[in-house]
C-alpha cells in the first residue's frame, strides 16, 4: 500500500511547509456548490488546495461517491475521507483519516469502529492515515461531540491536549488532528496548538471555527501543519482564495529561506 500522502505531510512538516485542506460535507455540498469551489482552485496561483477532506459526523444523503467523482473529474487534488463511522467508507477516494477519538473515552470510537472497518479497508486501495482525533471545546455544543457522546478537552487546558497528543503518538498514530468542530464559536487556541506542536513529532492538523483570514494565520503561525476549512467556505467561497494565498505566502518565505522540495 502506497503512503504518498503521509510521506508528503511528513516531508513538508520537517521543512516547515504548510498544507491547506478544504472539508466538504456531502450533506451540505451539492454538485453545483462543489463545482463553484473547484472553479476557484483552477487558478493555482490564486488558490492552491492541497487536499479535499470529504465527510462529516452525520451523513444522511449518501452522496459521498458523487461528490468524490465530481472532484476527480475536475482536478488531481487528492481526496481524503473524513469519516464519522464505518458506513462512510468509500473506496473511490485516495485516502482515509483512520480516526481514533483519543480525547474521549467512548470505546466504539477508540477501536470499535476500526475493527469493523479493518477488513474493508484492507481490501481497498485507500491509503490509511492513522490519526489521533481530538475534540476541543469551542464555546458551544457541536454535532461531533453530540454524535460521539464524548466531552471535548477544555479550551483553556492546553496541557491536557499536549499529553493526549503525546500518548496518541506513542501508540503509533501518524497524525494528530485538533478539531473545534463544525460551527465552532472559536478556534483551538494558539496556546494549545503551540504546546501540542512542541510535544509531538508527527504532523499536526487543526480545524474548526476558522472563518477569517486572521484566524487562519493565527492557527498556522501557532504551529498547525495542515489547516482545515469547511463551513466558512460554504458560506463565503472567496475565503478559499484568501486563505490559500496566505498559506502560499508562508510557504514562499520558507522556500526562500533555503528549502527546496524533493
Amino acid at each position: 500500500m502506497h503512503k504518498k500522502i503521509l510521506r508528503e505531510l511528513t516531508d513538508k512538516k520537517s521543512h516547515g511547509l504548510k498544507s491547506f485542506a478544504v472539508l466538504l460535507d456531502p450533506d451540505k455540498t451539492d454538485t453545483a456548490s462543489c463545482l463553484s469551489i473547484l472553479n476557484l482552485t483552477s487558478d493555482i496561483k490564486a488558490a492552491q488546495v492541497d487536499f479535499f477532506f470529504v465527510g462529516g459526523s452525520l451523513i444522511t444523503h449518501y452522496t459521498t461517491s458523487q461528490l468524490i467523482q465530481t472532484i476527480k473529474d475536475f482536478c488531481q487534488i487528492p481526496v481524503v475521507l473524513f469519516p464519522g463511522n464505518n458506513l462512510h467508507i468509500d473506496a473511490s477516494a485516495d485516502a482515509i483519516l483512520f480516526l481514533s477519538l483519543i480525547s474521549g473515552r467512548n470505546p466504539d470510537l477508540l477501536i470499535g469502529q476500526h475493527v469493523i472497518s479493518a477488513p474493508i479497508l484492507k481490501k481497498s486501495s485507500l491509503e490509511i492515515l492513522p490519526t489521533g482525533y481530538m475534540l476541543i471545546e469551542s464555546g458551544r455544543p457541536t454535532t461531533v461531540s453530540y454524535i460521539s457522546n464524548t466531552t471535548p478537552i477544555p479550551h483553556d487546558k492546553p496541557s491536557i491536549a499536549a499529553c493526549t497528543a503525546m500518548a496518541g503518538e506513542m501508540l503509533g498514530l501518524k497524525l494528530i488532528y485538533l478539531d473545534a468542530g463544525s460551527g465552532a464559536q472559536r478556534t483551538v487556541s494558539p496556546q494549545m496548538i503551540s504546546l501540542v506542536k512542541k510535544s509531538i513529532d508527527v504532523p499536526l492538523i487543526v480545524g474548526g471555527g476558522i472563518n477569517t483570514v486572521q484566524k487562519a494565520v493565527e492557527v498556522l503561525e501557532a504551529g498547525a501543519d495542515v489547516i482545515v476549512i469547511g463551513n466558512a467556505i460554504e458560506k463565503n467561497p472567496l475565503l478559499l482564495t484568501e486563505i490559500a494565498g496566505k498559506v502560499a505566502q508562508m510557504n514562499e518565505r520558507t522556500l526562500k529561506a533555503g528549502y527546496q522540495p524533493i
